[in-house]
């Protein structure tokens, strides 16, 4: 039976745990000049409707690293000149697997429903399970294991989101800060507390609140892609989340600052603090080639 990797709520702890320790592995050994080719043979469909700079690149290079071949689709709205059913069944003829990037969560699931093959989550409007995986293995690497404590602020999108369900799966405890109206999705608020066993799960609007006691202060673009209209309205309701070095002093001393990425600078961020000792932005992006490739082998081993 085929696996997809569409959402961190279709993992058990034991899978992340798992996927965590490989790519630990596969990221020491590439150190090494060590490759293993087990996808050698093989073919993946990359299907993008948004932009995309680290996806794109660390998916491209995580596939040949492994021995596979890619093959990269126009950029274009999936389902518009066939049906997401048609397009599903005739690239399960083609390739071994397909890798998507899209705006909503329901055309993904769709892809995946009549793929025969194993379908990828590379972005939705709703989840952005790669990212998180990589960002698990960049504060593994940087704070140990062990319970720690994720301060989020800025738009409740796909990154907090995630970060909700990933939480509640490893025991995390994670606080939420947006303005009012921009809070997470309340099903997928519901659904993670129901999950949550040693976690503490917190929506707030207040940034202050959120970086009580934090390990990790982590944001992303205050205007998602596909949100780019809303941008003027936003700007001064998000302005109080932006992460910088004044906020940075509400948390432990020894906090670490993580983006997904791209950053824009002097928004969500200041430069000052992404490029600052604290900051472990750009070993979040290097993770995504090594997690992806994880998550590769897990799917097909």
């Amino acid at each position: 039976m085929k696996k997809d990797f569409l959402s961190i709520k279709n993992l058990s702890k034991q899978n992340i745990e798992y996927i965590l320790e490989l790519s630990i592995k596969l990221k020491k050994e590439s150190k090494e000049g060590i490759y293993y080719k087990p996808l050698e043979g093989k073919s993946f469909a990359l299907a993008f409707e948004k932009p995309s700079t680290r996806t794109y690149v660390s998916f491209v290079v995580a596939i040949q690293q492994l021995g596979g071949n890619v093959v990269t689709l126009p950029q274009s709205s999936l389902g518009n000149r066939e049906s997401l059913h048609d397009i599903s069944q005739t690239l399960s003829r083609y390739v071994d697997g397909i890798i998507i990037r899209t705006f909503a969560q329901s055309t993904l699931e769709s892809i995946a429903e009549h793929a025969a093959v194993p379908v990828i989550n590379a972005l939705s409007d709703k989840y952005h399970p790669c990212q998180i995986m990589a960002d698990y293995q960049t504060i593994v690497e940087h704070k140990g294991i062990g319970k720690k404590k994720i301060a989020y602020l800025g738009d409740g999108f796909n990154i907090s989101h995630t970060l909700l369900e990933f939480c509640a799966k490893v025991g995390y405890d994670l606080s939420v800060a947006t303005p009012k109206g921009y809070e997470p999705d309340a099903g997928i608020v519901a659904g993670a507390l129901q999950e949550a066993k040693d976690s503490k799960l917190e929506i707030t609007n207040s940034p202050e609140q959120a970086l009580i006691k934090a390990d990790i202060i982590y944001t992303d673009t205050w205007t998602s892609m596909g949100k780019e209209n809303e941008s003027a309205k936003r700007m001064p309701l998000f302005l109080p989340f932006q992460v910088n070095s004044n906020l940075l002093k509400l948390a432990k001393s020894d906090a670490l600052v993580m983006h997904c990425l791209p950053a824009h600078r002097g928004q969500e961020i200041t430069d000052e603090v992404i490029d600052g000792p604290q900051s472990i932005v750009f070993d979040q992006a290097e993770n995504r080639l090594h997690i992806q490739k994880a998550i590769l082998c897990y799917l097909f081993e």
